[in-house]
């Protein structure tokens, strides 16, 4: 294109083109790369970056399918994890999930790494591109009783037993899971490793965390729409304050001295 064809564009309308130009940003940067107004040398500059940081990210995730492409003549491998093992309430979470062959989602992480509203984000892609999705949920009561490994395991069953498409394999996050005839592959800090573990762990967390906060509507007093459930210094004092709620965990309250203490009722009786 002659320079002054590529003039008639202005800046502010070169800014729209490359913000909307999706797969085909390569070629209008090579298209305008030439381009002498300082203005349009920027937005390259710009673009330039963040499709070098796109590219980046890419490979990335792809290097996170070593698992999968290890063990492709599986044809359903479902990625599992859990989320709510160290809170004190609230209830443990496990998502199982079975994703395309070929599906690739810039961004998926150990959901510990990604940021709440990115993790809302990818939850729906996810869940958009899944071929089967599974979830667990395991109470506070039921953790009481037969401890949080557990039920971190019954959970894990549950988000199995849930998933529509029965998987060939799965890929778990460090565990074996017990009472599971499926061949397991436990991967150590596998939702950071694994893409299938990544994936489960962003709908695990975000699951929880909905969960929490309309617990936190529920029995409001203890911010467990901030903290979902952990032990932070304004829940603590609530727990002092108010004392347990249906939803603690009593047998990770031991530790809590003031518990013990007299006038701190229990909100659950």
């Amino acid at each position: 294109m002659a320079e002054k064809e590529k003039k008639e564009c202005t800046i502010a309308e070169l800014g729209k083109l490359f913000a909307a130009a999706g797969d085909s940003l390569g070629a209008l940067l090579e298209k305008y790369k030439s381009d002498s107004r300082p203005g349009v040398q920027r937005l390259c500059e710009q673009y330039k970056r963040k499709q070098d940081k796109l590219s980046a990210e890419l490979a990335r995730v792809k290097a996170m399918k070593e698992y999968e492409y290890k063990y492709k003549e599986y044809p359903y491998i479902a990625g599992i994890d859990e989320v709510g093992r160290g809170p004190l309430a609230g209830p443990v979470v496990t998502c199982a999930v079975i994703l395309p062959k070929d599906c690739v989602i810039p961004y998926v992480n150990d959901s510990k790494k990604v940021s709440a509203a990115k993790r809302e984000l990818l939850y729906q892609e996810i869940m958009a591109n899944a071929i089967a999705v599974g979830i667990g949920v395991v109470a506070p009561q039921r953790i009481d009783e037969i401890n949080i490994l557990q039920a971190t395991y019954e959970a894990m069953r549950q988000s199995i037993e849930k998933l529509s498409v029965v998987p060939q394999l799965l890929f778990n996050d460090a565990v074996k899971i017990p009472e599971v005839n499926i061949p397991q592959v436990p991967i150590i800090k596998g939702d950071a490793k694994c893409f299938s573990i990544a994936a489960a762990s962003i709908v695990a967390k975000v699951t929880r965390d909905r969960m929490m906060v309309d617990y936190d509507k529920i029995y409001p007093g203890y911010e467990f729409a901030k903290n979902k459930g952990y032990g932070s210094e304004k829940h603590l004092n609530a727990l002092k304050k108010l004392g347990v709620s249906p939803i603690h965990r009593k047998s990770f309250l031991g530790g809590i001295e003031y518990l013990k203490k007299e006038g701190a009722a229990s909100a659950a009786e």
